[in-house]
């Protein structure tokens, strides 16, 4: 590829971090020079960008402190930009590729003062704050779900879906329902940082099944540090069999072994199980902006891959319990069904669709036609 350098800046949660790491890897592997731009929180996904080291920015989130707090951090902001500018100066970069998030957003100040093309990449299905006030100067808008809210009608779009990892993506396998009397897996994601619901609701109605089909369960879940004793200890009264871990660094060999997913309809939750065609049990953040995480979820529920319980409407558990009584009684044609259709949704070559989309911003066309 060309000998121009990639910026890629991303930080912050996973949801913006491990697309970019994807692409990182993609680039990297297609001879491309990548740089990574991120902040402090960032850097415990730097696994995920090896052997790329990366570069920290000294911030910090505008969302906390009070007024002086969101002065003190938008003046660190603005400083990071300028300490962007100044490295962009001497490593000239080709592009500079943002993720969302406040994190992205001084390496994509710096490369609008020095009239560095810009291309953003939208992981929801509606666009960030970052990505929606920047937008306009950039080059292209690649957005990671079918559709995308928030954008201007002049707005270059393109929908490439998000970026999977390769170690991901190298453990598929195709969809086998349990078999009769056989075990369940069950597999319970909440994002980078585990989900506090998840672990309020989904043991607690798993150990209220009839004592047949407890005894099949054979569930992975993800647990804050702080709630998993109570978890575990649930489970192990319940009589289910559970690996309950903060963090699951072999995601996804987990999901392929799972029959069903229970988690956030983060994006990049959903790139992941799509991209293996497991069904799930989607849980949207109520409290995500612009409730983009229900905008998420929707595709996937109308298209039969998904169904969904609503926190807001304060009857979360009966939910949760009436989609498990549907889909884990003894006929597994509804688990199958879910499963193609969420494999039909599941883009696995998204990395190399977002090598295309900016390629011809690299002056570099015959590579992306080669892909």
């Amino acid at each position: 590829m060309t000998a121009g350098l990639v910026i890629l800046a991303a930080g912050g949660t996973g949801g913006h971090v491990m697309p970019a790491a994807a692409l990182a890897g993609a680039l990297t592997e297609a001879g491309q020079s990548v740089r990574w731009y991120t902040d402090p929180r960032g850097v415990r996904f730097a696994d995920a960008f090896a052997p790329l080291s990366p570069d920290v920015l000294a911030i910090s989130s505008h969302m906390h402190g009070g007024i002086f707090g969101k002065l003190r951090s938008l003046a660190g902001l603005l400083w990071a930009a300028l300490v962007c500018a100044r490295r962009f100066l001497a490593d000239r970069p080709a592009l500079v590729v943002g993720f969302g998030g406040y994190p992205a957003l001084p390496p994509l100040l710096a490369a609008r003062m020095l009239s560095v093309p810009t291309v953003l990449h939208e992981q929801n299905a509606v666009l960030g704050k970052v990505n929606r006030w920047i937008g306009r100067s950039a080059k292209l808008i690649a957005h990671g779900m079918p559709t995308l809210a928030g954008v201007t009608p002049d707005a270059n779009t393109h929908y490439v879906g998000n970026p999977v990892r390769t170690e991901v993506l190298a453990a598929r396998k195709a969809y086998v329902p349990p078999a009769p009397g056989g075990r369940i897996s069950l597999l319970v994601i909440g994002g980078s940082q585990g989900a506090r619901v998840l672990s309020d609701l989904v043991p607690a109605v798993l150990a209220s099944l009839g004592p047949d089909l407890k005894a099949r369960l054979a569930v992975t879940h993800q647990a804050r540090a702080e709630d998993q004793d109570r978890v575990r200890q649930i489970y192990a009264d319940a009589g289910i069999t559970a690996d309950v871990q903060p963090f699951f660094s072999d995601v996804g060999p987990r999901i392929a072994a799972a029959h069903l997913v229970i988690a956030r309809a983060g994006a990049s939750t959903l790139a992941e199980i799509s991209a293996h065609g497991r069904p799930a049990i989607l849980f949207p953040l109520p409290i995500a902006v612009h409730d983009h995480q229900r905008a998420n979820a929707d595709p996937f529920v109308e298209a039969g891959a998904a169904c969904v319980v609503d926190e807001r409407r304060g009857d979360a558990r009966d939910q949760l319990s009436g989609h498990l009584a549907a889909l884990l009684d003894a006929n597994t044609d509804r688990l199958v069904a879910a499963a193609a259709a969420m494999e039909k949704l599941g883009i696995a070559d998204a990395s190399t669709r977002m090598i295309r989309a900016i390629a011809p911003f690299l002056g570099e066309t015959d590579v992306a036609n080669a892909l």
